[in-house]
C-alpha cells in the first residue's frame, strides 16, 4: 500500500473516530444525569462538542441545499458583495462551506480569498472552485481560531447566524478574527445585527400545550406539573412554517441590538429586561426568537415568522411558556437570562403582567 494510500486510510479512520466520539458524547448529554456524573466538572455542552456538531451537520448536502435554495439570503449576500467588497481587496470567508459566497467576492474582483470551514464539505468546494473557474481562492480546512495571515485582510465576509443567531457562535468567532486578521478601519459583512424575542399567539388547532395543562375527554393531567422536565430542550421548539404563529401581543422590538464591528465580549449582555404593552389581546403560548442582518439602510435579512419575505432556511426558536390571557393595554415585563449565548439549553425566561404585579402572576422556565 502506497503512502498516500496510508495517509488517506489515517485522514478517514481519525474522521470516523472523531463522528463516533462527538456522537457518544452527544447522546450523553441529552441524558443529563449520565452526563452529571460521567463529566461533572465540564460545561454539558463544551466549545470543543459545538464545533464537533457543526463540522458533521454542515458535511451535509441538505444543508447546503436549503442555504443555497433560500433566495433571500442569497441576493442579500450578492447584492452586499457588490456593494462592499472591490477590486483588490483581500477577504476572508469564514465557513465558507461550498464556496460560493468566497466565488462571488472572486468574481468582484477581490485580490485573494481565504475559504475557511473545518467541515469536509470543502473537499467539495475546492471541486466546485474549479469546475467553475473560479482564481484567487485559497481553501483552507480548519477552524477560523487557527488561521493566521502574513498580512491583515480588507473584509471578514461570514453567515455564522444560527436559528436564535448566537447558536453557531457567530460573536466569539467574529471578534477573534477581527481582532486578530482584519486590519484597522476593514469591513464585516455583515455587522449590524438585532435580536427579537416577541411573545406570540399560536393559531389555534396549532398549539400543543404542556402535557399538565391538558384535559383529554375528561381524563386531567394536571397532577403532572409537579414533574416537569428538568431538559432545557423541551421548553423549545423550531419551526420555519409562516403559518404556525397567529400574531405578536405587542409591536416586535430588538431586545438587543450590535455591531459586530465594535462588539466585545463584555458587550454582551446575559441579563435581558424589556416590556411589551399588549395591542393584540388573548392567549400568549411562548416567545419566538428571531433575528435581523442589516448591511447599509436599505439592505437586510430576517427570519421573523410573520415576514413573508423571511429567509426560509432559518427556523424561529419559540420558548415554550404556561398559557396566560392579556387583555389590550397590559404590560408584560419580560426577563431572559443566559449562562452562554451559543447554548440555548442555558437560557432562562420569565414574564410578569405589570397591570396586576401580585407574585402567583410570575412565571420563571
Amino acid at each position: 500500500m502506497s503512502s498516500r494510500s496510508l495517509q488517506r486510510l489515517s485522514t478517514r479512520g481519525f474522521s470516523a473516530f472523531r463522528r463516533l466520539r462527538a456522537g457518544l458524547r452527544r447522546w450523553i448529554q441529552r441524558r443529563p444525569k449520565l452526563a452529571a456524573w460521567i463529566y461533572p466538572d465540564e460545561d454539558r455542552w463544551s466549545e470543543e462538542d459545538r464545533r464537533d456538531y457543526n463540522g458533521q451537520m454542515f458535511a451535509n448536502f441538505h444543508e447546503h441545499e436549503r442555504m443555497l435554495s433560500d433566495r433571500p439570503r442569497m441576493d442579500f449576500y450578492h447584492a452586499a458583495i457588490s456593494r462592499h467588497i472591490q477590486p483588490g481587496d483581500r477577504v476572508v470567508d469564514l465557513g465558507t462551506g461550498t464556496g460560493i459566497l468566497a466565488a462571488l467576492a472572486a468574481r468582484r474582483g477581490a485580490a485573494h480569498v481565504y475559504a475557511i470551514d473545518h467541515s469536509e464539505i470543502l473537499t467539495h468546494a475546492r471541486t466546485l472552485a474549479a469546475a467553475n473557474r473560479v482564481e484567487r481562492v485559497e481553501f483552507v480546512a480548519m477552524h477560523s481560531s487557527a488561521f493566521t495571515v502574513d498580512r491583515c485582510v480588507d473584509v471578514i465576509l461570514h453567515e455564522q447566524m444560527g436559528d436564535c443567531l448566537f447558536d453557531e457562535s457567530m460573536v466569539a468567532n467574529i471578534i477573534d478574527l477581527r481582532d486578530r486578521v482584519l486590519k484597522p478601519g476593514g469591513l464585516i459583512l455583515p455587522s449590524l445585527f438585532d435580536f427579537y424575542c416577541e411573545p406570540i399567539k399560536i393559531r389555534d388547532g396549532r398549539v400543543v400545550p404542556f402535557i399538565w395543562e391538558l384535559t383529554v375527554q375528561g381524563y386531567e393531567y394536571a397532577c403532572l406539573e409537579r414533574h416537569r422536565p428538568q431538559d432545557m430542550s423541551y421548553y423549545h421548539l423550531t419551526s420555519t412554517d409562516r403559518s404556525l404563529v397567529e400574531h405578536f401581543l405587542g409591536d416586535p422590538e430588538p431586545a438587543l441590538s450590535f455591531d459586530l464591528q465594535t462588539i466585545t465580549d463584555a458587550d454582551l449582555p446575559l441579563d435581558l429586561n424589556f416590556t411589551r404593552t399588549v395591542i393584540h389581546p388573548g392567549r400568549m403560548d411562548g416567545y419566538a426568537v428571531y433575528f435581523r442582518a442589516r448591511v447599509d439602510r436599505d439592505l437586510e435579512l430576517g427570519s421573523s415568522p410573520l415576514d413573508p419575505g423571511r429567509a426560509p432556511h432559518w427556523g424561529f426558536r419559540v420558548l415554550r411558556t404556561d398559557r396566560r390571557s392579556y387583555e389590550r393595554g397590559d404590560r408584560i415585563d419580560i426577563r431572559l437570562q443566559v449562562g452562554r449565548w451559543a447554548d440555548l439549553n442555558s437560557w432562562r425566561w420569565s414574564q410578569m403582567k405589570r397591570s396586576e404585579p401580585k407574585p402567583g402572576l410570575a412565571e420563571k422556565v
